[in-house]
């Protein structure tokens, strides 16, 4: 255990943990299967009350912590990925933005819909525009008392199922000057012009949509905007700010896979002979097992303090991001090494790790790729922005031919 943990959140902990050995493991690869939303699994949590934790009490929810929170999140996705991201997306993210950043009105309609099982959907990503999100070109103009919002999004988590959608666009005043990316919010089959275009196939995590949508003249209200204190200017990084907790959920849903792989093995280790003996007596086993949890237990140091550190607000940047690589990457190792432990085994779809494997790979990609986290970790090192357009290295002093 890398904190301590209050004796309320050990029962929290325990009661996840009970709740998703039962019937959330025994559906775990019928979800895989089937890729169709489990929408059992929501009515179990929502049951359970692990939906809308982080909700303040005054909209209905229980105001419990990241980490609160974490350990929920850790438990639900030892057993099924999908129901850790579920975890994740009802309690961080779109809806952690909405009730930091959103009106009275927001937060109440937000937190009213997260509360009876809706996992709101979190817009960035462009066909075009992934890490460099900057480059989206999905636009807000200001038409008279409306906002007129054309482009489309991709790879959008629960496309399909979601109903609370949050936008980034880049918004544009009735002459046409940038005043800077906001956030809005729109309803699936209430909101006219937002269009769910198709679901992508996907490697892993198949039992919650991934897709592409489209705002063909959506129309909204200035009053669907989501303002965060600083105005639009400064309005993308204040709501990407509520992102370091969506990263922290990400990094603790491939904790939990890892965590789930590595207990089948070790029981594994011990009930499998070969040349008369439990495999767990020759060494390479041993020293596997050793490393596969020493990762998880820095994994679960990283992800555990990063949720710490938004007690007053959201998770350090830095320390989500380091969370979210070091767990995501050595999710991917321990996975596979426990796999091997199986031998043919391990590569049938009779047990779950070769689900696990495929779920397990998206972390290093979706929210926020390693490679760019590396970035947001550097910078803070260094100290200084770095940019990684051309013009950006330009103005530090560079010539073209550098």
């Amino acid at each position: 255990m890398s904190v301590h943990l209050s004796p309320e959140q050990l029962a929290l902990q325990a009661k996840a943990r009970e709740v998703a050995e039962g019937t959330i493991r025994a559906r775990a690869a019928e979800v895989d299967r089937t890729e169709e939303y489990p929408w059992d699994h929501v009515a179990t949590m929502k049951d359970a009350g692990f939906l809308g934790m982080t909700i303040p009490q005054a909209y209905g929810g229980q105001s419990k912590s990241w980490l609160d929170a974490v350990l929920v999140i850790e438990e639900m996705a030892k057993c099924c990925s999908i129901a850790g991201r579920i975890a994740v997306e009802t309690n961080m993210g779109a809806v952690s933005a909405i009730m930091a950043y959103g009106s009275e009105d927001q937060k109440k309609m937000a937190a009213d819909m997260v509360l009876a099982g809706d996992k709101p959907a979190i817009c960035i990503t462009e066909p075009d525009a992934g890490s460099d999100a900057s480059g989206m070109t999905t636009r807000a103009d200001k038409r008279g008392n409306r906002y007129v919002v054309n482009g489309k999004k991709h790879w959008i988590t629960g496309g399909g199922v979601s109903r609370l959608h949050l936008i980034f666009a880049k918004v544009f005043d009735e002459q046409g000057n940038f005043e800077g990316v906001g956030g809005f919010l729109a309803i699936r089959d209430e909101t006219e012009g937002l269009e769910i275009v198709r679901r992508e196939p996907t490697m892993g995590l198949r039992g919650i949509p991934e897709a592409e949508i489209a705002f063909n003249d959506m129309e909204l209200p200035p009053s669907a905007l989501v303002m965060p204190p600083r105005g639009l200017k400064k309005g993308f990084a204040d709501l990407m700010t509520a992102y370091n907790s969506q990263r922290v959920g990400a990094g603790t849903v491939a904790l939990g896979i890892m965590e789930g792989a590595f207990d089948l093995a070790l029981a594994w280790s011990e009930e499998r002979e070969q040349f008369g003996r439990p495999i767990n007596e020759f060494q390479g086993v041993q020293w596997r097992l050793a490393d596969m949890s020493i990762k998880i237990a820095a994994a679960q140091a990283l992800i555990y303090k990063a949720a710490e550190s938004g007690a007053d607000g959201f998770p350090d940047k830095m320390m989500a991001a380091q969370a979210k690589i070091f767990t995501s990457e050595n999710a991917i190792q321990v996975v596979n090494d426990a796999l091997q432990m199986f031998g043919a085994r391990g590569y049938s779809r009779n047990l779950p790790l070769e689900r696990m494997a495929r779920d397990v790979r998206m972390f290093t990609i979706g929210g926020g790729t390693a490679e760019v986290l590396r970035n947001v970790v550097a910078s803070d090192l260094l100290k200084k922005k770095l940019p990684q357009t051309r013009d950006g290295y330009l103005k530090a002093g560079r010539t073209a031919a550098e």
